[in-house]
């Protein structure tokens, strides 16, 4: 979950008006007829209309369903070295969240953990799909854990990739929360964000301070992304009704596997929080991932895979036996 923009203090200038009248003349979100035109792992594209909105889709591979679900900010391109590595073994369904790539924003009433989970529950039902195991990267770990206690999906596992399933700022959530929904509130500060954040070496360091080096392709994608407003909005908005304390509430009862993949130099969740994480659930299991940030997926997808399909391995031997 890459932070998406500083707010420094920053006097109105010439220069800087002209570069937002720019960023806003562009359009608010991402064209597919424009930015899609080399989006990684094109040939699996399909736009779909579920639950009111219209989605960006790709889907790829054969075998038992594996959902994936991107971060705050992200978009499909950042399972884009992964996804190829587990098609062999999964049908992969990796959609666009709301308001994010190419994907339709929700009404902002709707914008909660509650209100995501409901709308890819429309898409899965649009698909005809019921995942057998959900990989969540930072936010999208939480709803595929809110979607699970809710029964909208049975997957026989939950992979959370250094997923954000504990309040942001933690103690001081509250702090954040109402800042988050102040700096939404404001109508300039997304177009600002948007245009430093779409200047490339400031994208770069953003994405370094997760912890994370993914190289020049992934931060040239990530740039294109934060160089849209309406982008950067959806990402502030989730942030600022991100309620997750009903969630840990109910992680006790949860009934699937959950597997906690940790980057143990993730900058954007503390590697620490699995802990907590397992004492609220014991029967979660910590996988931790040497030397690798919050976007582990991007830098080392091979390592990622390979650990998400030893442990799945195990669930189907287990299942074998049980039958046997």
């Amino acid at each position: 979950m890459p932070r998406v923009c500083r707010l420094p203090c920053v006097k109105p200038r010439l220069r800087q008006r002209q570069s937002l009248d720019a960023v806003a003349a562009s359009g608010d979100f991402p064209s597919w007829e424009r930015d899609g035109r080399d989006w990684p792992n094109r040939e699996s594209s399909q736009f779909i209309e579920a639950g009111g909105l219209r989605w960006h889709v790709q889907r790829m591979g054969q075998g038992p369903c594996l959902l994936l679900l991107h971060g705050t900010a992200a978009a499909t391109h950042s399972w884009r070295d992964l996804a190829p590595l587990l098609a062999p073994h999964f049908t992969l369904i990796a959609p666009d969240l709301p308001g994010h790539g190419f994907t339709a924003s929700l009404p902002q009433a709707r914008v909660s953990l509650a209100g995501f989970s409901a709308a890819l529950h429309a898409l899965l039902l649009k698909l005809q799909l019921s995942p057998d195991v959900v990989l969540g990267h930072s936010a999208g770990a939480a709803i595929a854990l809110r979607m699970a206690l809710d029964g909208t999906i049975a997957p026989r596992a939950v992979f959370s990739l250094n997923g954000a399933l504990l309040p942001l700022g933690d103690e001081h959530s509250a702090f954040f929360t109402r800042a988050a929904q102040l700096m939404v509130g404001l109508p300039f500060v997304s177009k600002l964000c948007a245009w430093r954040a779409s200047k490339q070496e400031v994208a770069a360091k953003l994405l370094r301070d997760t912890g994370s080096d993914i190289g020049p392709r992934g931060v040239e994608l990530y740039t294109r992304l934060f160089g849209y407003s309406g982008h950067i909005r959806a990402a502030l908005t989730m942030m600022a009704q991100w309620e997750l304390r009903p969630l840990l509430r109910d992680l006790p009862r949860l009934g699937t596997a959950l597997f906690l993949m940790v980057g143990s130099r993730d900058r954007a969740v503390p590697p620490m929080q699995a802990r907590r994480i397992q004492a609220i659930l014991p029967a979660a299991r910590i996988i931790t991932l040497e030397g690798l940030g919050h976007l582990a997926h991007e830098e080392a997808p091979q390592l990622v895979a390979d650990a998400l399909l030893k442990e799945w391995s195990r669930l189907a031997q287990n299942v074998t036996g049980a039958a046997a």
